[in-house]
This record gives C-alpha cells, structure tokens and sequence, in this order.
C-alpha cells in the first residue's frame, strides 16, 4: 500500500506549523482528521514519523525524510494538474508569477490590463522580490515563472525574451556630464556613484555596462539606494549620479525628482527581460504565451 498526496500533505503542513491545529486549519480539514491521516502514513511505512511531547512536536529523522521527498512529489502533482488544465485551457486557474521590483512598477500595469483581457479565467498571483530568491523559489516548485533580467546565472532553469532594456545615464539636472549627448564610462566618477543595495541585479547590470567592478573589491564604500525610487531621489538632491533603465525612465520615473538621462558611450549597453521557469515545468508553453503578451504591452 502507498501513501496519499493527502497524507503527505499533512506531514508536510505538520512539519510547517508545528502543531497539529494550525497544520488542520492550513488543510481546511478537522484536527481529527489529519492526526488519522498521519498516523495512517506512519502505519504504511512503518515508522513513527512525529514525536509528541509537552513542549511541542517535532519530526523524527525519518518524519524529516519524508518531509523531503514529499516537496517533490507534490509539486509534481500539482504540475501534473496543472498541465491537464492548461493543455485545454491555457493561462487559466492559479499561476504564480515573479518579479523583480526594477520591473513590477514600468511593465507590469502595461501588461496586465491585456492579460486579464486575453485570458479573463486567469488568476494571477503575483510575488515581488529579489532575482536570487525568485530564482531559488522556481527551482523549488513555488513559482510557475518569474519576470527578472539577465544576465543572471540560469541553471536549471529556461526562459523566453520579453524586451530589451537600455541602460541609461542618470544625473542630477544642472550636472556638468548632461551638458553631453551621451556619457562614457571613463566620464564617471566612482566617488559620486549611488547604486542600489546589494541583492539587486540591476547594481551588477549597471557596473558591467560600464565596466567597473564592484566596489567591495577596491575597499570602498558606495551609498545604496533600496529601490528606483529612493535612488532617483537621491540623485535628484544631489548626492550623487546613477544608472537607470529605461523603461523606468520612459514611465516619468526621473522627471518628477529632477533627473535627466543620457545614453551610455555608443554601445547603448542593455539588460534582457526574460519569462523564466523551470526547466522541465509542464508551464513551459504557459510561460513562452505570457512573454508574448508582454512583449505585446
């Protein structure tokens, strides 16, 4: 006799929330009802899975085990329904999608008017983070795809191109460089440079297109920004000068902060926005129909 997804489930969600009540309301079923289910589990495999005590429950090296395999076998069984509906219907039911925040706020409100449009069945759900963690949640079965830009490192996972978007100069308005038409790397003054924090891609996009490596190889220190936002500020008082993408450009983004913008030297350097999912994901076809829409936007 074999487990059920169900009864999976419950240890997964047992192994979750830590009680046996949270894990039933996570379930939708009584408390009852997931306690038969996992001591059925651990009646087919033999092994006591929980241990049970005053201060709590915890799971035993084999509950842990399960816990593990259980991840992926479930989130194949949900690809397994999923590609059911969507071979029929496609873009229709849950889908869960990515994004970074240097796209979310320029493509996402072009983009999502035609979607709910072309696909009126669809549920959206959608995730706004950092390219490492969405990138590590696709792997892991807890996104269908994700918006983010490359280059980025892509094992284990394939995309399709949405758009190319240009990398631009941003400077205070009243600056000696936006007197030029367009701005060089060797025009950049490193002490002046505001980049976003850390984590952000677009920090690494910005540096490679003007060839400069990152500031903690040189010892030195560079004033971060935590979102566009909060970077065009700063560059719109002062402080200092940046890189912005276009598309954030073109949305009004600098002209409200006193920003102007400058193409970079001729190469007019650029970073690829993808549609990325897992290699393998019966959402592939989703995911190459979702990059046609945005690219349509």
């Amino acid at each position: 006799m074999l487990p059920t997804l169900r009864q999976l489930q419950y240890l997964t969600l047992l192994s979750e929330h830590g009680s046996f009540s949270r894990a039933a309301e996570a379930a939708h079923v009584t408390q009852p009802t997931l306690s038969a289910g996992v001591a059925e589990l651990e009646k087919i495999l033999g092994a006591p899975l929980v241990d049970r005590a005053r201060s709590g429950l915890i799971l035993t090296a084999a509950g842990e085990e399960v816990v593990a395999r259980a991840g992926a076998i479930l989130t194949q069984a949900g690809d397994l329904v999923e590609a059911a509906r969507g071979a029929a219907d496609p873009l229709s039911g849950r889908f869960r999608l990515g994004v970074i925040p240097t796209i979310a706020p320029f493509l996402l409100p072009r983009a999502l008017p035609s979607l709910r449009k072309r696909f009126p069945r669809l549920r959206l759900y959608l995730r706004e983070d950092q390219t490492h963690r969405l990138t590590a949640a696709l792997r892991a079965g807890q996104l269908d795809a994700a918006l983010i830009a490359l280059p980025y490192d892509m094992t284990g996972l394939a995309f399709a191109h949405v758009a190319d978007d240009e990398l631009l100069a941003a400077l205070p308005d009243g600056h000696p460089l936006a007197a030029l038409a367009s701005v060089t790397s060797d025009c950049i003054d490193r002490e002046e440079l505001i980049l976003l924090e850390d984590g952000h891609c677009l920090r690494d996009h910005a540096l490679a297109a003007c060839g400069l490596a990152p500031p903690a190889r040189h010892g030195e220190e560079i004033i971060a920004a935590t979102s566009l936002p909060t970077l065009v500020q700063m560059i719109g008082s002062g402080l200092g000068i940046s890189f912005l993408p276009a598309m954030a450009a073109e949305a009004g983004l600098a002209k409200a902060a006193g920003v102007c913008v400058r193409p970079i030297g001729e190469g007019h350097p650029s970073r690829q926005i993808v549609i990325a999912w897992r290699e393998g994901s019966s959402r592939a076809a989703e995911g190459r129909l979702l990059a046609e829409v945005m690219r349509a936007a």
